[in-house]
């Protein structure tokens, strides 16, 4: 179905829902940068910035170098979380040592697909083990809180959310990939636009897109409550669809 809607847009569907992430990852870096919470908070949505740009233009163009565009920024994304969260105070703890061993070993990770072992399980791995210790580093921080149970709600139901998107997001991608000739059949007799609502790839964007930012947006509120800001923010929808955080008082965190 490559080029079947536009002669300049390879993958229609797959290349339009990518603006949710985009749009949530913009709205993130204007909150970020508006309540001045940091460049470590403002680098996390920059990633996932990242991310939504580089899936639009592989799905746009269907080229290698843009597929490395797509796969390359969900790594970048991880490290940068685990940064931050092992950073999370306004002292940094490890000064340079952290941030330089992390880009080496993204440095590493990008040679050795791009030039050596060019094998999706390849990239699979690299990214599982720095998602897990963004997980573990999170895990921590969380048990380490000592906030009111209002703050500690908020952020279970954003943790639960964000894993609810991803986790919807992937078995969404596997109905996509095993059903395929079934939902292409489907589509071409429900025609332009309703098709669109059986582009299982494309849903499969939009809900990590809201899995991604809500567990982006649990960091972010995991950081202020932990420097005792957890009267001062809330989670706040532009256009009632789109969440970002929001404090009624701005102060410089980092």
């Amino acid at each position: 179905e490559n080029y079947a809607i536009s002669n300049y847009i390879a993958e229609f569907w797959n290349t339009l829902t990518n603006v949710a992430m985009i749009t949530l990852a913009v709205l993130g870096i204007y909150s970020s940068i508006r309540h001045r919470h940091g460049k470590r908070v403002t680098a996390m949505y920059v990633g996932l910035l990242l991310v939504g740009v580089g899936s639009a233009c592989f799905h746009a163009t269907l080229k290698y170098t843009t597929q490395l565009l797509d796969e390359l920024p969900m790594l970048y994304l991880c490290a940068l979380c685990f940064y931050s969260l092992v950073e999370i105070d306004v002292d940094i703890k490890f000064g340079k040592r952290l941030p330089i061993a992390l880009a080496l070993f993204q440095t590493g990770i990008t040679l050795i697909y791009v030039f050596w072992m060019q094998n999706p399980a390849f990239h699979q791995v690299a990214f599982g083990v720095t998602a897990v210790g963004a997980i573990v580093f999170g895990t921590k921080r969380f048990s380490e809180l000592n906030i009111g149970s209002e703050t500690r709600r908020t952020l279970s139901r954003l943790h639960l959310m964000g894993h609810l998107g991803m986790w919807g997001g992937f078995l969404v991608w596997n109905v996509d990939n095993i059903f395929c000739h079934q939902l292409r059949t489907y589509r071409s007799y429900l025609g332009m636009p309703l098709d669109g609502l059986l582009q299982l790839h494309g849903w499969w964007h939009i809900m990590t897109a809201y899995g991604s930012v809500y567990l982006l947006l649990w960091a972010h509120l995991l950081k202020l409550a932990r420097l005792g800001h957890d009267t001062m923010f809330s989670i706040q929808y532009f256009m009632g669809i789109f969440p970002h955080v929001a404090l009624n008082n701005p102060k410089k965190v980092d």
